[in-house]
């Protein structure tokens, strides 16, 4: 296995602090945060990046929401929940919660894929967090997974559990602004009311620095969401 340096050792420190799961085999963690493209550049075997992982953690991270909407929604039929499921686990959703870690920060890439963006790109983002999933399941065993996803999911949930439909404007507002290769997007919370157990969020979106939109909600994610809904509305995306 590829060796961890006290430099490696402390940024996996700091992953593990944001994810509130301290591993036993650091190693494993490594692993998750390895792109082929990094194994391929130095030649390391199959087993030490993060494709094997993240077909477990699709897995995992489908039975564990499969489990929560199952006994959250009792009454609604298998069609239903189907399609519930599929608005939460998804590309978009996986994409935006490695960002909320900011994982491209922590990943192994290699040096062409890092010449194009790849710490940045959805798919590698999206798989790298499946990965992740998978090492702290098996690191932890399930209880422990399923805390740290329930956690990250907890917005999406909420939302799904009052039959809301989940549209992620967030990333289809990222995916409009890439046409332009310099395009940057910058969410800023502007301020927060009310109490700890009901807090309410104003968000403030800007791209290339100029203000764009604002968005209000019950999480941060939510009032982002917002923020990039009314953002796809101003520059005549599509709705």
């Amino acid at each position: 296995m590829h060796s961890i340096d006290n430099q490696r050792l402390n940024l996996i420190n700091e992953l593990e602090e944001k994810t509130r799961y301290e591993f036993k085999n650091k190693q494993l963690l490594n692993i998750a945060l390895t792109h082929s493209s990094y194994a391929n550049q130095y030649d390391l075997p199959y087993a030490e990046h993060n494709e094997r992982l993240e077909f477990l953690g699709d897995s995992v991270l489908s039975l564990v929401i499969s489990e929560h909407i199952f006994n959250l929604n009792r009454s609604n039929t298998e069609g239903k929940l189907t399609k519930m499921r599929a608005g939460i686990v998804c590309e978009a959703s996986l994409y935006q919660f490695a960002k909320d870690l900011n994982l491209g920060k922590y990943m192994l890439i290699g040096k062409g894929e890092e010449m194009t963006g790849g710490r940045e790109r959805t798919s590698i983002l999206a798989d790298a967090y499946e990965a992740l999933i998978a090492a702290i399941y098996i690191d932890g065993g399930y209880d422990k997974v399923r805390k740290f996803i329930i956690s990250n999911f907890s917005d999406i949930l909420n939302l799904s559990s009052v039959g809301e439909v989940i549209k992620d404007y967030k990333s289809r507002l990222q995916e409009f602004v890439q046409k332009d290769p310099g395009a940057v997007l910058r969410y800023e919370t502007e301020k927060e009311e009310g109490p700890a157990h009901n807090r309410f969020f104003y968000v403030k979106l800007s791209l290339n620095d100029k203000f764009i939109s604002r968005g209000t909600g019950k999480s941060k994610k939510e009032a982002e969401q917002e923020a990039a809904k009314f953002a796809i509305e101003v520059l005549g995306e599509e709705k």
